[in-house]
């Protein structure tokens, strides 16, 4: 049996190396059309690698996966992210769980797995190509694979160098695409040429660009417990937010560009945004804890002294925001001074105006729909011996491990499947 994988990510390595240790008969072939394969594995986690989460907090898969938590839930029964703990382990990569749920390897360096998976898989005798870019893909009658694939390569003449195009061509029973995210819809055509629904890519996991430069002069403070939400939709998310030089960023403004991916694109990513910077919902609450901090601090300036604990800096742009000296008493407050207060504190206002990118991160959401996939074998409905694992699919999730655990579970029962048939 011979199976060629398409993309030399995370999800097409674990893969090939389950699938091999299932099958040791199989040949497995990695194409990977850059030079460098587990690029995005390197950088992730800021260079530490999130390997995946505990999934402690996790009461409803739908909370952190906005695309994709029905078939992750049916696959997770085959392997979920205990199981992919005790692999990395099983295979030398030794993990920790951090208070947060993160999980990442004990030496707090993503080169651990790299290492983990090149070895695996030069010991497993995988055949991995760089630059090699597969173009196009047809079945046989036969039932036969066969790829067209293009090799790139710079060759130096008198002139100058030059690029030159080689193309050949491989065959296969089966083929495993885990070319992840497609930043565009035309990176995703010969799949759909197939027979297979697209969801239109656009881009999750961004940074929120706000022009207010009063904001932008509080940058570098972090409001704990924020919540943040886009009017007039259900988008709601809370966390920790971090205001930055260029607007919004922080798990909570991460969360949040994740559910509301598609809505955000579909309004070019200029829409309003509300802003709790306390996590308390309740007005009447809010309003009597500041009633009684007027009471207890009725000569005090109202710098001095902050509600919920914020910083310093903060409170002091809310004061100003509410229209308020910061030097006024809060005995001179008054019900109008209460009010702008409170309504700043819970329902600050902003407009999204543009993205940036999260590091040198990209998750998208899109993909092949699992509407043209069998959920269980994520093996392809118009074109059968076809399967798909990781970010190509439809599937993505917010931060904190649990993208790359979709990409070891998808990877794992596409293996399983393709060496029990």
């Amino acid at each position: 049996m011979k199976i060629i994988v398409v993309g030399g990510g995370a999800a097409g390595f674990f893969f090939a190396i389950n699938a091999k240790e299932m099958c040791p008969d199989a040949e497995i072939a990695i194409y990977e059309k850059v030079s460098k394969v587990l690029s995005k594995v390197k950088i992730s986690g800021g260079g530490r690698c999130n390997v995946t989460n505990s999934f402690e907090d996790v009461k409803d898969l739908k909370s952190v996966y906005p695309r994709g938590e029905r078939v992750l839930k049916r696959l997770f029964n085959t392997f979920d992210s205990e199981d992919a703990y005790r692999w990395f382990e099983k295979h030398g990569v030794k993990l920790t769980i951090q208070d947060d749920h993160c999980v990442f390897p004990q030496s707090q360096d993503s080169e651990s797995i790299i290492r983990c998976f090149l070895s695996q898989a030069k010991q497993l005798g995988i055949h991995v190509f760089t630059g090699y870019k597969v173009t196009e893909m047809r079945k046989e009658e036969s039932g036969k694979f066969i790829l067209r694939i293009e090799k790139r390569r710079n060759t130096l003449k008198k002139e100058g160098s030059a690029m030159t195009v080689e193309t050949l061509e491989d065959t296969a029973d089966s083929v495993v695409v885990t070319t992840g995210g497609s930043p565009r819809y035309e990176g995703l055509r010969w799949l759909e040429s197939l027979g297979h629904k697209i969801s239109a890519p656009v881009p999750s996991l961004f940074t929120f660009n706000i022009c207010s430069e009063e904001l932008r002069e509080l940058m570098g403070t972090v409001s704990e417990n924020a919540v943040v939400s886009i009017p007039a939709t259900k988008f709601k998310s809370h966390g920790a937010l971090l205001i930055t030089h260029w607007g919004m960023s922080g798990p909570a403004i991460l969360k949040l560009s994740s559910y509301a991916a598609r809505h955000l694109a579909d309004h070019n990513y200029y829409t309003p945004l509300l802003v709790n910077w306390i996590g308390v919902s309740d007005m009447d609450t809010v309003t009597e804890y500041i009633r009684n901090m007027v009471a207890e601090n009725a000569h005090k300036q109202l710098s001095s002294t902050r509600p919920y604990n914020i910083s310093s800096r903060l409170w002091n742009y809310i004061v100003c925001k509410s229209e308020l000296p910061t030097d006024k008493r809060w005995g001179e407050l008054g019900k109008k001074g209460i009010n702008r207060i409170v309504n700043n504190l819970m329902n600050d206002s902003y407009r999204i105006e543009g993205k940036s990118a999260f590091r040198d991160e990209f998750v998208t959401c899109g993909g092949i729909s699992t509407e043209s996939v069998h959920i269980n074998t994520l093996e392809s409905k118009p074109c059968p011996g076809l399967y798909f694992a990781g970010e190509i699919l439809d599937i993505d999730a917010v931060t904190g491990g649990f993208n790359f655990q979709a990409a070891w579970t998808t990877a794992f029962v596409v293996a399983k499947q393709l060496t029990t048939k």
